[in-house]
């Protein structure tokens, strides 16, 4: 148990954070998740028309620092490859 009062606060900060975090690593593990369905599917124009957004959901969650940006870069990289 957190004895000061900074400490008690700090604890109040975490939690927030930890729930925020959790929130942007599912978003980021769900657009993963939809990008590799939509390229077993083959079909060109949903996948064109979903990679801009997928693009942008890694490149937030990489700047928040949930994702290290070379991560995010990485998996941006591999699936424009397949596309």
């Amino acid at each position: 148990m957190p004895n000061t009062k900074s400490a008690i606060r700090r604890v109040r900060r975490v939690k927030k954070q930890t729930q925020t975090n959790r929130i942007r690593k599912s978003k980021y593990k769900n657009a993963i998740k939809q990008m590799e369905i939509l390229i077993k599917s083959e079909d060109k124009a949903k996948i064109k028309n979903y990679f801009p957004k997928f693009q942008s959901i890694l490149m937030q969650v990489a700047k928040s620092g949930v994702v290290n940006k070379k991560t995010a870069s990485r998996k941006i990289s591999r699936v424009s490859k397949k596309i």
